[in-house]
């Protein structure tokens, strides 16, 4: 009795689910079974600057099949052939496996069958399109082509890390982080089908969402330039068994970054591993004192020609011993010495004599020249700069000696180069840039535009005296073995003791940071070797070589940095003595006095003197706007009015009439440029 009630019941149940339920289970089956999943968008490119790829997303794609769907008789007939071709293709299975696979899928009535989890390329793909059963398409063949992007690198890891990438949690490093609101498009969605083995499968529905691809961006890098600064930097690192090294390559006058290479060590490997340039935090040693000095020329009377007693090259300040890396010291030496020879002990008493009472007024030039900030770049990473300040519990009264030549205190490889890129720029200094635009095809949807960051660093006066002493390192002081006969590189070199468990050791970071030709500069870089081994432990001896590896590179690939050789064409002395070039009509009166024979072809007001037997034909000295001036032979009033009035800035050495400048007659420069003349 018991067995048919409980018979009754259970029918009941039975019932009561399927016709009274019927609709709601209906329902939650079908959400169980089907779901809207998310198709990802194509990801944009990255370019170079003219148009290399430096990263792209390759489709590749999962091969499955849903054997049911395809008529009997074009199954059977190409079950064989399809059979052979999966076979070869693959080389994991025999015909017969894939035949007998192939069969049983469509026998058992499974819709979704992975044929293989290799994925396969475009190209691959259109040659599978092409074979037996396939060749019918999706709805008659069955054959179902998974798309999934893969990121390649078309120059594999140069630049890697600044590359960048971004895994599948959203997080990353590098432009493909910053960017990725641009280049990763807008994400779509499809309707798929949950199968047996938990598998999921596509179905094509009229209200899936299509994804919209992502945009491009152009970079300002250089493929080449990048290229030889990595390999520079390398063959440095390796030599030195260093243990981080980093280099930058900038354009002065857009602050376009063209070459950015950050190697790290890990045993005998060297590999893009950390963002150094953007993200390291560094004491910058020697090259911190250009601050220094700039510092004392606008807040001071002090003079490059004033003297500075640096002793045996040790002093004391508040119980702390200051030494120069020169054995014995330099006695007593001029403040340009001072900073051509790198001497700590010089800048350390001379920020002490003119800050020490009114440190604030020193540190207000980190401030004034972004030190002390981040830059606001546009790649992720930056950090803010670690200085110690007047009010802080940890300053003390070494502090600002130390300071005065680059310790004490931390900041970014790129805060130095901004630096001394502004110096190169006539005292602008502009934010480094790495993107110049983001872009839709051919187009532009963004632009990005070089930013001014100080439009005057220093006083004009200052800036000059800063240029002298930066070129005086390379031509006299700590950086002699950077200079070469073509042209003149300017910068200063930094050597700095590395900080560990709150201790100086005897282990440094080189660096050499500076901008070339020095006389029209164009390009600005920095160079930063931490930890080298052996003898060699300094910044003119580890990194200055790799910045002149770098811009000797440079020079020979970008010929307009070539100026021709300027023949010089002198009158004999005697008959002529005075009679060179100048103003024409001046000249003119002065050789009708002198009683001297002299013919015009020209009547441009400014003239050069050529000899012509016993009397002077004037030639034309052709004066173009922004171009610059031939002055040689000219006095120093026609001179200076001419270079002036054309937009450069002079100095000059000497007296009499002029017999050099530093800039070649007919080179292209900008407002401002300065030009040196040397009179005799």
């Amino acid at each position: 009795m018991c067995v048919v009630i409980f018979a009754i019941c259970v029918a009941a149940k039975v019932g009561h689910v399927q016709f009274v339920e019927g609709e709601k289970w209906s329902k939650l089956g079908e959400d169980l079974t089907f779901d809207y999943k998310t198709v990802k968008a194509t990801r944009g490119n990255i370019f170079s600057d003219n148009g290399s790829l430096l990263a792209t997303s390759l489709p590749f794609y999962k091969v499955a099949m849903d054997p049911t769907m395809i008529n009997e008789d074009i199954f059977n007939k190409g079950l064989d052939s399809l059979s052979i071709k999966l076979s070869k293709f693959y080389k994991d299975k025999s015909k017969e496996d894939y035949r007998r696979m192939l069969k049983d899928a469509r026998e058992s009535g499974k819709q979704y069958l992975i044929i293989n989890r290799k994925q396969i390329n475009y190209q691959s793909k259109k040659e599978m399109e092409s074979w037996p059963i396939f060749r019918e398409g999706r709805y008659k063949g069955g054959v179902i082509f998974e798309k999934m992007d893969v990121r390649y690198r078309p120059f594999s890891n140069l630049s890697r890390r600044t590359i960048g990438f971004v895994n599948e949690n959203g997080n990353g490093a590098g432009l493909e982080y910053s960017f990725n609101s641009a280049l990763g498009g807008q994400n779509g969605e499809a309707l798929f089908q949950k199968i047996a083995g938990g598998a999921w499968k596509p179905i094509f529905d009229g209200n899936n969402k299509k994804a919209v691809d992502g945009l491009d961006i152009q970079t300002t890098l250089d493929i080449n330039l990048q290229d030889v600064a990595e390999t520079s930097l390398f063959k440095a690192m390796r030599e030195h068994e260093a243990d981080e090294g980093t280099v930058v390559v900038m354009e002065v006058k857009t602050g376009e970054i063209k070459a950015i290479s950050n190697l790290s060590r890990e045993g005998d490997q060297y590999y893009e591993k950390y963002n150094h340039a953007v993200g390291g935090l560094f004491e910058p040693g020697s090259t911190f004192k250009l601050v220094t000095m700039m510092a004392l020329l606008e807040e001071t009377n002090i003079e490059l020609t004033d003297s500075i007693n640096t002793g045996n090259g040790e002093f004391t300040f508040y119980k702390h011993k200051v030494r120069d890396h020169h054995e014995g010291g330099f006695g007593r030496i001029s403040v340009q010495q001072a900073f051509e020879l790198s001497s700590n002990v010089a800048m350390a008493k001379l920020t002490d004599k003119h800050f020490g009472l009114k440190p604030k007024n020193f540190i207000d030039y980190l401030d004034k020249l972004k030190l002390s900030k981040p830059l606001g770049l546009q790649i992720s990473g930056e950090l803010f700069p670690k200085i110690t300040r007047p009010e802080d519990k940890d300053w003390s009264g070494i502090t600002l000696p130390w300071m005065a030549y680059g310790y004490g205190f931390e900041i970014s490889p790129l805060h130095t180069l901004t630096l001394f890129n502004a110096i190169a720029n006539e005292g602008e200094m502009i934010k480094p840039i790495l993107v110049k635009s983001v872009r839709l095809a051919d187009e532009t949807i963004q632009e990005f535009e070089t930013e001014t960051l100080n439009s005057s660093v220093c006083s004009d006066k200052t800036l000059a005296k800063l240029k002298i002493l930066l070129e005086g390192v390379v031509e006299n002081g700590t950086a002699k073995n950077l200079k070469n006969s073509y042209y003149r590189i300017a910068g200063k070199t930094g050597t700095a003791q590395i900080l560990e468990k709150g201790k100086y050791t005897k282990k440094y970071i080189t660096s050499f940071v500076g901008y070339f030709p020095a006389h029209a500069p164009k390009y600005s870089a920095i160079v930063l070797i931490k930890n080298p081994k052996g003898w060699q432990q300094t910044g003119n001896s580890v990194a200055g070589p790799v910045f002149k590896d770098i811009a000797d590179n440079i020079y020979s690939r970008d010929l307009e940095l070539h100026t021709p050789m300027v023949e010089k064409e002198v009158l004999e002395a005697g008959v002529f003595p005075t009679i060179r070039a100048g103003n024409q009509e001046e000249l003119t009166m002065l050789c009708n006095e002198l009683g001297i024979s002299n013919h015009t072809n020209t009547d441009e007001e400014w003239i050069k003197a050529a000899r012509n037997g016993n009397s002077v034909t004037w030639k034309k000295n052709a004066i173009v706007k922004d171009r610059v001036p031939d002055v040689t032979g000219m006095t120093f009033r026609d001179a200076i009015y001419l270079l002036e009035k054309s937009g450069l800035r002079v100095i000059h050495e000497g007296k009499g009439r002029v017999t050099d400048q530093s800039l070649s007659p007919g080179t292209k420069f900008s407002r401002g440029t300065r030009i040196k003349i040397v009179l005799s």
